[in-house]
């Protein structure tokens, strides 16, 4: 059995479900409804690093933010993990708890979901890179602020200006929200593949683990994400080279 058979099996198509945790039921449960979005803060900048930006002055500017009140709650600013040179990015919504404690986005439950997601469509951890919109965890898990987006946003786009991902995999209403510069909900943005910045990079919205391990009928959507940010991605043509 290869390795994407095997974490499909694990996984389920029917119903995706982390080791040890309660089968989901078979019945397909529709998404309970999504409260109204604060509005977003614009992308005044395009996706591009400043000049002589790089990854160590990026990890600095992280780590020392002061741009908004999260800085004096976090327990650490959590950056992002992976492969430097990825042609994924996954992109969520912001820390949690167990992401503030470790420095390190997508650990826990929902984070062993992801890996299942992605294993099942070819890609281990380790060959994506992962990041959050926010750095910093709101307390209580509590949805970001717009000033906090407004302030955070720019890290992510040195991120993605400095890796040049072929591809964003955006999981969860919120972050799919603010890089489309939309209130549609995640039901409507999901399904298409949108293009961001103005290198169009294809960008896929699908649902956030945490969100799959509450509502587990929507994991047969999330499949069909996956797939097509699978389609996408092989049929890109090679990225340019550097100058």
């Amino acid at each position: 059995m290869s390795r994407r058979d095997a974490a499909l099996e694990l996984l389920g198509i029917e119903r995706w479900q982390v080791r040890g945790s309660k089968p989901a039921p078979a019945v397909a449960r529709a998404p309970a409804p999504a409260p109204a979005p604060a509005k977003v803060p614009a992308i005044e900048a395009p996706p591009q690093a400043p000049a002589g930006d790089s990854w160590d002055r990026l990890i600095a500017d992280v780590s020392g933010c002061t741009a908004c009140a999260l800085h004096a709650t976090r327990t650490q600013a959590v950056f992002g993990v992976g492969n430097r040179a990825a042609e994924w990015l996954v992109i969520g919504e912001a820390p949690g708890a167990e992401e503030d404690r470790r420095g390190e986005p997508f650990v826990g439950r929902a984070g062993e979901l992801l890996n299942e997601m992605l294993r099942a469509i070819g890609l281990p951890r380790d060959q994506v890179f992962i990041a959050n919109v926010l750095k910093s965890r709101p307390p209580n898990n509590r949805d970001p602020r717009p000033e906090e987006v407004a302030a955070c946003l720019p890290f992510l786009l040195r991120q993605i200006a400095l890796i040049r991902p072929r591809i964003l995999l955006v999981v969860g209403r919120i972050a799919a929200q603010n890089l489309l510069q939309t209130d549609l909900p995640i039901g409507r943005l999901r399904g298409e593949v949108h293009s961001f910045g103005p290198g169009r990079t294809p960008l896929v919205v699908t649902y956030h683990p945490a969100y799959l391990l509450r509502s587990p009928g929507e994991k047969r959507k999330t499949w069909e994400d996956l797939k097509l940010a699978r389609r996408v991605y092989r049929e890109l043509p090679p990225r340019a080279a550097e100058a």
